[in-house]
């Protein structure tokens, strides 16, 4: 269980902090949620506590990883070439996995692909979406701002 305070990364939304804990009620029956602040994008969300194991919850990982994710970043992809369709399910389910090394996997892999061949109209709005995710649990890793994580992730990309 988590606490107040707790940095957690929920797949598919980011990274955020928990900042409270309430009971609400929704249909009738009350359940109790975190409520957690997504710093970028400057969303709330609230996570049903009876379903947390389920969404993948997880904490955020530490600043020693951080060195981890860049190296994921900068190798060269190496998958094979899938048609589109089954790209994009493979790279949704890293996504989902909730996982920051699966997450920046589609992101090199993704930018590779835009700077050899372009990319589909769905698969630029994945790629924002998994830099987004990306950056957010970077952004609370490191206690950076997220320009400085955004320019840092750029960099990364291009040095690969």
């Amino acid at each position: 269980m988590f606490k107040v305070g707790d940095k957690v990364v929920y797949p598919m939304h980011g990274a955020g902090i928990i900042e409270s804990i309430e009971e609400r009620e929704v249909l009738g029956e009350k359940h109790q949620y975190y409520v957690m602040h997504l710093p970028v994008g400057n969303m709330k969300l609230f996570i049903p506590l009876n379903n947390v194991k389920n969404l993948g919850l997880r904490q955020v990982i530490s600043p020693a990883m951080v060195k981890d994710v860049l190296e994921v970043l900068r190798t060269e992809d190496t998958a094979v070439a899938l048609a589109w369709n089954r790209r994009y399910r493979a790279n949704l389910e890293k996504i989902k996995s909730g996982n920051i090394f699966e997450v920046a996997i589609v992101v090199r892999s993704l930018a590779q692909r835009d700077n050899e061949k372009g990319l589909s109209t769905g698969e630029k709005k994945m790629y924002e979406n998994a830099c987004q995710i990306l950056i957010s649990e970077l952004v609370l890793t490191e206690g950076s701002e997220e320009a400085a994580v955004r320019e840092w992730l750029t960099k990364a990309l291009v040095s690969a």
